[in-house]
């Protein structure tokens, strides 16, 4: 069975709305049988949801998590996939779903997307996984930890959680029927900054020297498989600034971003001459290549989408990863990038949203 196109759009119809608090609610999207293949993710995966405004005819993209579990690989695909969103001020596609999407409205969603993952079929047996994430990055590490503690009856699962309040904390029910589920595997540590709780750990942040000196109490640092970090930028390099303290190899530690302070990263790439103003770029997206030219100050994303309409982007902030593209050939430089690993920068990939020509010619592949 061919894959399905990298970054392609297809309607699904919304079976449920469930709200799970005053500020978030979770989609529940039903998958035709036809496209059940397409939509089959690995756990920590992410959907792209597009609308498009009616007022002013404005796309606007939104990538949000897929919280249910992942099929087994001997299994069907999806019939039902689950996302949360959580309302952000200002927000247009927060304020759209938690306002007017209902049961029976169909959405256009991208085939998942996503290398924030764990895979189950290639975990140790008896491998010992944590996350650490705040808010809505728990969207994601439900699905992965999920999805983890039924295919590997071994695998053991810690979770450290950050939320405001409890009454702010989304998966409440889900997270406690893990727990009830799998009482001897799966270890949840919440912490509250703003509210006290009856019993547990004291409220406040969990910043670079709390979590220092708190997962060693909480499990053997050392023996753990895997760390997913997901959350807001200042958690995650916070819980990643931690690890480093306790001996962790960064090649453990996988994170995703969900939401970016005003902080503005030093460019991941520079070249040792000035950039050129302008060059062309080659792009390969789907067994077809183009050449195109790229206009001054113009990121080779846009370069690409002015000619090739279904070049997957979603947040073109450097932040989601759906534009991840491999530098055949040339050099640029990205802004600034909190989707790749440095083990992707490294063997070449980049963010084509945030990349731009240094050299005349660059040769950039989506299909990789």
């Amino acid at each position: 069975m061919a894959a399905p196109r990298h970054g392609a759009f297809h309607p699904l119809t919304v079976a449920e709305v469930d709200r799970l608090t005053d500020d978030s609610v979770a989609l529940t999207l039903r998958v035709p049988e036809e496209l059940r293949e397409d939509y089959r993710h690995a756990p920590g995966q992410h959907l792209t949801l597009r609308r498009t405004a009616p007022e002013g005819g404005t796309e606007v993209r939104r990538t949000y998590s897929i919280c249910s579990p992942a099929p087994t690989a001997d299994g069907p695909g999806p019939a039902l996939l689950r996302v949360g969103v959580r309302l952000v001020e200002g927000g247009e596609f927060s304020t759209f779903a938690h306002k007017e999407i209902a049961a029976g409205d169909v959405l256009d969603v991208m085939v998942p997307a996503g290398r924030f993952v764990l895979d189950p079929a290639t975990a140790p047996a008896a491998g010992h996984y944590a996350a650490i994430v705040g808010g809505s990055g728990i969207t994601p590490v439900l699905s992965i930890a999920a999805s983890l503690l039924a295919a590997r009856p071994d695998a053991r699962f810690c979770l450290v959680r950050s939320d405001r309040t409890a009454a702010s904390t989304m998966f409440l029910e889900e997270v406690a029927d893990l727990k009830d589920r799998y009482p001897s595997r799966f270890q949840l540590v919440t912490v509250l900054s703003r509210e006290e709780q009856e019993s547990g750990l004291p409220s406040g942040r969990l910043d670079e020297e709390r979590l220092a000196s708190l997962l060693p109490a909480l499990l053997p640092v050392a023996e753990v498989t895997g760390w997913f970090l997901c959350g807001p930028y200042g958690l995650v390099q916070g819980a990643e600034r931690a690890l480093s303290t306790l001996g962790v190899a960064r090649t453990r530690v996988h994170e995703e971003i969900f939401h970016v302070e005003d902080t503005t990263p030093a460019p991941v790439r520079t070249a040792s001459s000035a950039a050129a103003a302008q060059g062309r770029v080659t792009a390969r997206l789907d067994g077809r290549s183009g050449t195109w030219p790229v206009q001054d100050g113009e990121s080779l994303l846009d370069a690409v989408l002015r000619n090739r309409a279904d070049a997957p982007y979603a947040c073109k902030g450097g932040v989601c990863g759906t534009c991840r593209a491999f530098v055949v050939s040339g050099e640029v430089r990205m802004d600034r990038n909190f989707a790749l690993e440095a083990e992707e920068t490294d063997a070449g990939f980049v963010l084509a949203c945030q990349s731009h020509p240094v050299t005349e010619e660059v040769e950039i592949d989506f299909d990789r």
